[in-house]
C-alpha cells in the first residue's frame, strides 16, 4: 500500500485531525506529543516514532548532485523529496533507483500524478495544505487504491460437490459494491473472482462487508501481488477487494469465520490455463460473470463463464519466486 502522510507543521490540529479522520499513516510535526493526544498514529518528529536526520531526510531536487544524495539517503530511511520548478522527471529518475521515495505535494491531483510516475509509482506522499478538504480527498484517492488487476475469462469446465470441509467467510471494515470481491483460487497460477454478500435474496439478508471465499486451503490473491492463505488471515490484516473491470482497492479485515459446510469444486480454463476453487455449495456463494453480474454457483454449467485472473505460479511465504512448480 502507498504512504500518505499529512504535514502538520507548524502546528495545525485541524489538518492533523482531518489526517487522522482520512487514515493517512503518518503525521509529520514539530512535536510528537500534540499528534499522539489525537490518536494513533506514526509521527516524524524529533520525539516522534521516525525522527528527522536519522530516518527519515528531506532533501529539495535541483539537479543531478541532489538527486544522487537523494538515492543514497534512501538506503538509511524514507527520503521525502520536493522539486517546485519541474516534478515529473525527478520522480521518474528517483522511483526507478529506489522504494523509499516520499513525494511533497500540495494537492489531491498532485498527488494522483505522484503515485502514477513511470505506472510503479513514489512509496508515498506527504501532503502539505492549510486546508482539510483537501486532505479529505486525497486520504479518499489513497485508499481508492492505484493497484489494477488484468481480469480475464474463464469457461466452466466442470462443477461437482467436494464434500464436508471448513470454509472461510472473510469480513470487512468496508462496504462491498455489485461487481466486487476477492480473487481466490486452489492454486497460485489462477485465480476467480467471488462475489461479495451484496444481493438480496428470499432467505438470507445482504451481508455487503463479506465475501464467503473458499475452504481454508485456498489462496487469496493480496495488495502488491502476494498471496495469502484463506486460513492465515485474521482481524487487522488488509485485503485487495477488485471490481469487475479489476480496479482494486486495499481494506481491512474486520472478522474472519471458518466453519464446516457442504462444499462444491468449480473447475474453470482461460486460454488452456486451468483454474480451480472449492467453494460452500449454497446459493448464495457467487462468481463474477463477464457482464459483471453475479452468478450462483449452484447454477454453474459447462460451458459458462467467469471473470478470474491468471498469475505466474510459485509462491514463497506469499511471494512470488521463480521456481519449477506443479499446482494441481
Amino acid at each position: 500500500m502507498k504512504e500518505f502522510w499529512v504535514d502538520a507543521r507548524p502546528w495545525r490540529k485541524n489538518i492533523a485531525t482531518a489526517a487522522l479522520e482520512s487514515g493517512a499513516g503518518t503525521i509529520v510535526a514539530d512535536s510528537a506529543a500534540g499528534v499522539k493526544a489525537l490518536g494513533r498514529v506514526r509521527v516524524v518528529a524529533p520525539d516522534g516514532d521516525l525522527v528527522p536526520g536519522r530516518d527519515v531526510f528531506e532533501i529539495a531536487i535541483t539537479g543531478r548532485e541532489s538527486e544522487e544524495l537523494a538515492v543514497e539517503k534512501a538506503r538509511e530511511g524514507y527520503v521525502v523529496i520536493d522539486a517546485d520548478d519541474w516534478k515529473v522527471i525527478p520522480l521518474e529518475n528517483l522511483v526507478a533507483r529506489s522504494d523509499r521515495i516520499i513525494a511533497r505535494v500540495t494537492s489531491p491531483q498532485e498527488a494522483l500524478l505522484a503515485l502514477q510516475v513511470l505506472e510503479k509509482g513514489v512509496a508515498g506522499v506527504l501532503l502539505d495544505t492549510d486546508d482539510p478538504a483537501a486532505v479529505k480527498e486525497t486520504g479518499t484517492l489513497m485508499h481508492r487504491g492505484q493497484e489494477e488487476v488484468s481480469l480475464v475469462p474463464f469457461t466452466i469446465t466442470a462443477v461437482r460437490p467436494a464434500g464436508m470441509g471448513d470454509r472461510v467467510c472473510v469480513d470487512t471494515c468496508s462496504l462491498l459494491s455489485e461487481g466486487e470481491g476477492l480473487l481466490v483460487g486452489n492454486t497460485s497460477s489462477a485465480f476467480l473472482l467471488v462475489h461479495a454478500e451484496t444481493l438480496e435474496n428470499p432467505y438470507v439478508a445482504p451481508r455487503p462487508f463479506r465475501v464467503n471465499a473458499g475452504a481454508v486451503h485456498a489462496y487469496l490473491l493480496s495488495p502488491g501481488g502476494k498471496t495469502s492463505y484463506l486460513s492465515d488471515l485474521s482481524a487487522g490484516d488488509r485485503v485487495l477487494v477488485v471490481d469487475r473491470d479489476g480496479v482494486a482497492r486495499e481494506v481491512t479485515v474486520g472478522r474472519v469465520k471458518i466453519e464446516k459446510r457442504p462444499l462444491l469444486l468449480v473447475e474453470a480454463e482461460a486460454d488452456g490455463v486451468p483454474c480451480s476453487l472449492i467453494l460452500q455449495n449454497a446459493e448464495t456463494i457467487r462468481l463474477v460473470a463477464k457482464d459483471g453480474s453475479a452468478v450462483s454457483v449452484v447454477g454453474l454449467s459447462a460451458g459458462d463463464t467467469v471473470m478470474g485472473c491468471v498469475k505466474e505460479a510459485g509462491r514463497h511465504f506469499g511471494m512470488a519466486v521463480r521456481e519449477s512448480i506443479v499446482e494441481k
